[in-house]
């Protein structure tokens, strides 16, 4: 016989504090089965009028960009881990869907991601990360819901024009090939597809997708638009019986729980399909605890989709930790499950999409909310949660202050759920009352299958090593980027040199000899980061080939300040080489304030070593083991990462990396 089962797992001042969802919630605290005849609210949880709408899930993102990028370097077993915590069914998170960036080469928020199509006649379904971890996802839960999702485009689409829509038919396809690329290389079955990330979306380029789709034989691949705002999308659905017949799902950004009475007018299904991204601090925990009941009451929406999956990116660029949970170190196996993990399993570990909300859900009367959702077959589970306003700010929008108060809930079950068999051990009018304070999270079930997973602790934090190099000779590679190194624009590969079997027979080579369709505002230089942001004091060597004749450039730098969307920006210190034979010395990444310039014996196609060395107040810098130039003075910025890049979109390698640092 089902138990009733009360599990307070995340509070925030642990007043009752259990360690999780389900079972250890139920070893510690059965449910409260008490017809307490206190003040406060009744709330009725039946399902005589019909149910409300199906539920098809919580999810997170990968990408959007480069958030996963630091996971794949993890060491076993601590990958696995953070994979079971993320995805793996009653255990942590438990996530119903993952949705991951198609890459397309731009910077996308935290870095780039590289394309399947980096050129028109050139298709490589194994580049990047996403394909690895859908299969992850995949093998953890097999009913995990997929979903790609274009944030920038490979340069070559737009034909010259910072835009996806010039040929219509061109993107459409680009698109596919992903899908069919998922299927025919992963065995990857793609169940939604987006438009075009926050940006711009055409009806008729929607349209067309669906028909090439359809000519696939993807009839099963949902379309989702437009990952933007609910307005625009919802009035040209009402307006356009075509493109009504082709969107199945509407999915808006950050909407603050609340939907445009377009978008409801439409009947179609409402997601939240990129919600949160706050630091995954109690706060944030709260942020998101809120917004997965009050998406549905107030909004409709029956899907939330996290941005972002783990914070697995390194911390100082945009939006650091605003992941899940946290995984930002594996040079030491280091990593955190932060407090929305727990709040995730509340809903995820005792729901499954298919399920359906109730019709009666709302609002307590003196703050917080409840949901219930059934399965059809007699399980019922009940999520409420008191969140304060001071609490649970996201980190968009603007949210409007209200008031939480302790109280007393009353909660009586009709319909079919007045026949549940434990409800014996209720009071004879079918009632239970909680006592409820603020900033606390209960999940009532019938299942019995949840529980809190747990693995020993991993390794202590560590800072990234003061030395660190890498020859890049790797002869297969399994991921096509070289570890620890987060490309901010452009696409550093490894690669093989078939013409040179001597010391640069495996190099890493910057890929793009032309700009994306862009999301961010991409530098115009091309700039691969690594190390600790915190350094201050260090030497970077590397062995650089410039490919480019005459025009071709390339750069080491170190104290590098900036990356993500505020690449352009970046200041550091950047010793560059031209093929045309000068070299320069510069503060920033754009190369506007000159330190030194002059000439040198450099040409293209040929191999030199660069040293820049930086200690306090001064730099120096070294070709071939020659000094170059020394003791010039910079004062800004006072630390940062060391990098790597190259002029302009132009292939280049690099080889040998060696940098040595002191804080």
């Amino acid at each position: 016989m089902a138990e009733w089962l009360l599990s307070a797992s995340w509070q925030r001042r642990a007043k009752a504090m259990t360690a999780a969802a389900g079972s250890a919630g139920r070893a510690a605290v059965p449910l409260l089965l008490c017809a307490l005849l206190a003040p406060g609210g009744a709330y009725v949880l039946d399902d005589s009028d019909g149910l409300g709408r199906e539920f098809d899930g919580i999810g997170a993102v990968s990408g959007g960009g480069a958030t996963s990028r630091l996971l794949v370097n993890y060491p076993e077993p601590y990958r696995s881990q953070i994979l079971d915590y993320l995805f793996k069914p009653n255990f942590g998170a438990s996530l119903h869907i993952l949705k991951v960036e198609i890459g397309g080469d731009g910077q996308t928020t935290d870095g780039t991601e590289p394309s399947h199509m980096h050129y028109a006649l050139d298709e490589n379904y194994f580049r990047g990360y996403e394909w690895w971890l859908m299969k992850e996802a995949k093998k953890r839960n097999p009913n995990i819901t997929l979903i790609g999702l274009p944030w920038s485009f490979p340069g070559w689409l737009g034909k010259g024009f910072d835009w996806p829509y010039v040929n219509l038919q061109l993107t459409a396809y680009y698109v596919v090939t992903w899908i069919v690329g998922a299927k025919r290389y992963h065995d990857l079955d793609i169940d939604y597809i987006g438009i075009w990330n926050e940006r711009s979306y055409n009806a008729n380029y929607i349209k067309i997708l669906r028909k090439m789709l359809n000519y696939q034989g993807l009839q099963r691949v949902k379309i989702i638009a437009s990952d933007n705002l609910w307005e625009s999308i919802s009035a040209s659905m009402l307006l356009d019986a075509e493109l009504f017949k082709v969107v199945d799902v509407i999915g808006a950004h950050y909407p603050g729980t609340h939907s445009a009475k377009d978008a409801k007018l439409t009947g179609k299904k409402l997601w939240s399909s990129e919600d949160f991204s706050t630091l995954n601090s109690d706060m944030g925990a709260g942020c998101w605890g809120r917004i997965l009941n009050q998406n549905y009451i107030n909004g409709y929406m029956t899907s939330t989709i996290a941005w972002n999956l783990v914070a697995s990116y390194y911390e100082q660029l945009p939006y650091g930790r605003c992941g899940l949970m946290t995984a930002q170190e594996p040079w030491s196996g280091h990593y955190v499950v932060e407090s929305p993990v727990w709040v995730s399993a509340h809903t995820t570990q005792f729901t499954q999409p298919g399920w359906y909300y109730l019709k009666t859900v709302g609002h307590l009367e003196k703050g917080g909310s409840y949901v219930a959702l059934t399965d059809g077959l007699g399980n019922l589970t009940i999520i409420i949660e008191t969140m304060s306003h001071k609490h649970s700010k996201c980190i968009r929008p603007f949210l409007p202050y209200f008031n939480v108060s302790q109280q007393f809930a009353t909660f009586v079950l009709k319909g079919s759920f007045s026949e549940i068999p434990e409800l014996q051990l209720l009071d004879s009018d079918g009632s239970f009352t909680l006592s409820l304070h603020e900033d606390e999270l209960f999940t009532l079930t019938t299942l019995t299958t949840g529980r809190k997973g747990s693995y020993p602790l991993p390794p202590k934090s560590q800072p990234f090593p003061s030395t660190y190099k890498d020859d890049f000779n790797v002869d297969y590679p399994f991921f096509s980027e070289a570890p620890n190194f987060a490309d901010q624009t452009g696409v550093f590969e490894y690669f093989t040199n078939i013409e040179d079997p001597g010391e640069h027979h495996f190099t890493l080579r910057q890929v793009l000899n032309q700009r994306p369709i862009t999301w961010a505002a991409d530098a115009s230089n091309t700039i691969s980061i690594i190390g600790d942001y915190n350094w201050t004091n260090l030497t970077i060597k590397c062995d650089v080939y410039i490919e480019t004749p005459d025009t071709g450039g390339v750069f080491i730098a170190g104290r590098v300040n900036k990356g993500g969307i505020l690449i352009r920006s970046a200041r550091g210190i950047f010793f560059w080489i031209f093929a045309n034979g000068s070299y320069r010395v510069t503060g920033d990444l754009a190369g506007w304030i000159i330190y030194a310039l002059g000439r040198v014996e450099v040409t293209a196609k040929k191999w030199y070593t660069l040293t820049l060395t930086i200690k306090g107040h001064f730099t120096s810098g070294m070709l071939n083991d020659k000094s170059l130039w020394t003791d010039i003075p910079v004062n800004f910025p006072k630390n940062g990462w060391a990098a790597i890049g190259t002029h302009s979109f132009e292939f280049a390698q690099f080889d040998n990396f060696l940098v040595e640092a002191t804080r």
